[in-house]
């Protein structure tokens, strides 16, 4: 069955605000895609306009090729996962999975064998009989699966269904729910403001804000290659510092880093970036190490404000003394060993970096994250 999905130029508008700006998008059949951004980006709306409980205002959705203007939700080949799971408490797991097929006039039989091979898929086998308030919040989860599956959709949408639970919860159901995706074949449409979860289940990403699509790619280069400042603050840390571009090479450039001297990074083969333009150059926290004094390649010089033990990682948060911007660095403890003696606030430090590791994107129309409290604030449209 063609699971695959086509927004043909979608608009989504509802009075004067536009949720969703001229989209096209393929999703392939059998794909785990997901849509990834903050809050009110509009991720949900797309969503929402896939299975049919909203309209878009132009263009239009194909499933398998075939568009879907005019299909009302029921008879679309999707199936739903809301946030809130929408189990029936009364009801057994066995009613909850067969309630799709009850409705569809599936017979008694066949209605239990279905359901006791979809308990067997999420791992439940025995659990039929038992009311939903004697589940715990991951096996709940797996019924709402199970339900979800047992009308045999083509495209499963799932909108944010891991939030509510707890943090090593989530980290098992992302695997259980791409083994589950794997095993089906089914297109998975995933819904989520967890960059974790984005990057550890899909095949693609597709980053938004503020009713825009900013990359479409897979989650390596999401994160090694973001296309947008946008992308390079949302997706993972970044140390962002303001330059211009003094000469370019290929990919390989050399930047005016004003009071923090020259420094280098690459770009994009297809950027327009040249000499003399105003530039962003990204750094993410684990490509910074320690260096000595005079040590080869770009470096940056800095004073410890804090240091930050995280388990696997070190975390130092340093003023850099040129421009007073605050730096992160995240170190393995094999090299934070190395420096246990100088890892103490108020320690003078230089910080250098493989200009291969650190990205250059155009600086107008970059974000900025709040220092305080990791929220991404845009600065106009990027």
């Amino acid at each position: 069955m063609d699971g695959s999905v086509r927004l043909e130029e979608v608009v989504m508008r509802f009075g004067d605000f536009t949720a969703i700006d001229t989209t096209t998008l393929e999703i392939g059949s059998g794909e785990f895609f997901s849509f990834l951004g903050p809050s009110g980006c509009g991720k949900t709306t797309l969503l929402n306009m896939i299975s049919g409980f909203l309209t878009p205002s132009e263009g239009q959705v194909l499933i398998g090729g075939e568009p879907m203007a005019g299909v009302p939700v029921n008879r679309r080949p999707t199936a739903m996962i809301f946030q809130n799971l929408a189990l029936f408490p009364l009801m057994t797991v066995y009613e909850n999975i067969e309630f799709g097929l009850e409705v569809r006039g599936v017979d008694r039989k066949a209605r239990r064998e279905a359901s006791e091979r979809l308990l067997a898929l999420v791992a439940l086998e025995g659990s039929g009989p038992k009311r939903i308030g004697e589940l715990s919040g991951g096996q709940k989860q797996r019924v709402a699966i199970a339900r979800a599956l047992a009308v045999e959709p083509r495209v499963l949408l799932l909108d944010e269904p891991l939030s509510a639970l707890d943090l090593k919860l989530r980290q098992h159901m992302r695997a259980e729910l791409k083994a589950i995706q794997r095993k089906t074949g089914i297109t998975f449409i995933y819904i989520t403001h967890d960059q974790g979860e984005a990057l550890t289940m899909s095949d693609r990403v597709a980053v938004m804000s503020a009713g825009r699509i900013q990359q479409v790619a897979d989650p390596v280069t999401l994160y090694r290659s973001p296309a947008t400042g946008f992308v390079a603050a949302f997706v993972g840390e970044n140390n962002r510092l303001r330059t211009t571009l003094i000469e370019r090479q290929g990919e390989r450039v050399r930047l005016d880093g004003g009071a923090l001297g020259e420094l280098a990074g690459r770009v994009a083969a297809a950027s327009r970036l040249a000499r003399g333009d105003p530039a962003a150059l990204y750094i993410r926290p684990e490509h910074l190490r320690p260096v000595e004094e005079g040590g080869a390649g770009p470096t940056l010089a800095a004073t410890l404000e804090a240091v930050h033990f995280e388990g696997a990682w070190v975390v130092l948060e340093a003023r850099l003394d040129a421009s007073g911007e605050l730096l992160r660095v995240q170190l393995g403890h094999e090299i934070s060993r190395q420096y246990t003696d100088a890892l103490v606030a108020g320690r003078r430090m230089r910080f250098g970096y493989d200009p291969d590791d650190a990205v250059v994107l155009p600086e107008d129309g970059s974000p900025r994250v709040d220092e305080a409290t990791g929220e991404v604030v845009e600065a106009g449209h990027v």
